[in-house]
């Protein structure tokens, strides 16, 4: 069997995580550290091209890598015009709407440019990002809102839902095609899709106040109060956006961002901590259930996902609302450099194609 060597790169806010497989076995990664001193310079997300890119060579050849030795660069994809899932390769179009960032900018855009330039020193070398957030796959009637001047969109950990969703249907012995699931990715933000036959074809937009609140964001908030908020002349149009995501959650009711620090309160016998994480888990099982709504009472499985699903004490009061509806099967973690990988993996081997963006 022809092995393929890839390399993938998931640049973040604070960090750039990379990591190379030969076919789908790991053989190197890190975690490449930006300071906010380092990082002050740069006006723009698209700005840190050059420093990323160099520290990322620098690691590969400190690593003993040869980046000629590469099949493969895939990037996380960032926040481009919505699309369907799959893995596309970095063309013009796609590169032009990273660096100026029309639909939005987060570092996560850099993860296809970096692809692309490097993949382009190296001969035979394909560039590529797969499922970003912004996967769109909707069901029509999922997008109508209670009023036309709003439209529900399409903002989810789409990279890591699909990776699980084909996972389970491994393990299973079926394809993700043939699976009806309901997956709740459980981290900074919480997203809970319901799959239908390989499609999601509704989720909460997990981003910006839709859904259940997460260690950083609101989720669902009662609009008549919100609109009150927004015109009290109290908060900015910013500190409001904030609120919703980034400031808002476990954070706002706890001082903590860190589920786990909460645990630990709850350990200690704080009971307001209790009430909110009982809170949290509880909206997650409402939206398990709303999505199992969507798929018609269908369900094959209800899978827990992200890093939060490491937390037992989490996933056991999600399944005690939950698990009547269809087992219920933790699979914790974010997996996000090893889906990027099987991405362009599936790809190099013909057994999908690429999509064009």
């Amino acid at each position: 069997m022809q092995t393929y060597r890839i390399l993938a790169i998931n640049p973040g806010s604070t960090s750039t995580k990379i990591a190379v497989f030969d076919n789908d076995r790991e053989i190197f990664s890190t975690t490449l550290r930006h300071s906010a001193g380092e990082l002050a310079p740069y006006a723009r997300v698209a700005d840190q091209f050059e420093f990323r890119h160099g520290l990322i060579l620098d690691a590969l050849r400190e690593s003993g890598i040869d980046p000629q030795s590469l099949s493969a660069v895939i990037g996380r994809g960032g926040l481009v015009r919505p699309i369907p899932s799959g893995t596309y390769p970095v063309n013009d179009r796609l590169e032009h709407d990273l660096r100026h960032s029309p639909f939005g900018e987060h570092a996560s855009n850099l993860g296809g440019l970096l692809a692309r330039h490097i993949a382009a020193q190296i001969p035979r070398a394909q560039a590529f990002i797969a499922d970003p957030v912004v996967v769109d796959e909707l069901q029509e009637v999922a997008r109508i809102s209670g009023h036309p001047e709003f439209r529900r969109v399409s903002i989810f950990h789409a990279l890591n839902q699909k990776a699980i969703a084909r996972a389970y249907a491994a393990q299973a012995g079926k394809s993700y095609e043939e699976l009806n699931l309901v997956i709740a990715h459980l981290g900074g933000g919480i997203s809970v899709g319901a799959h239908r036959h390989g499609e999601v074809i509704d989720v909460n937009n997990a981003l910006d106040g839709d859904g259940p609140f997460s260690p950083e964001r609101s989720g669902s908030l009662l609009s008549g109060q919100l609109a009150a908020l927004c015109f009290s002349g109290k908060y900015t149009e910013d500190e409001v956006k904030h609120m919703l995501c980034g400031k808002g959650g476990i954070v706002a009711h706890l001082g903590t961002n860190d589920t786990r620090d909460a645990l630990a309160m709850i350990e200690r016998g704080d009971d307001h901590a209790r009430l909110v994480m009982e809170a949290m888990c509880y909206q997650v099982g409402k939206w398990i259930g709303a999505m199992a709504a969507v798929l018609e009472g269908r369900v094959d499985a209800i899978l827990i996902t992200g890093g939060i699903a490491h937390s037992e004490w989490v996933c056991d009061r999600i399944r005690r609302m939950s698990g009547w509806i269809a087992p219920v099967v933790t699979m914790p973690g974010e997996n996000e450099m090893e889906a990027l990988a099987l991405n362009a993996l599936r790809v190099l081997r013909g057994e999908t194609g690429p999509r064009e963006y």
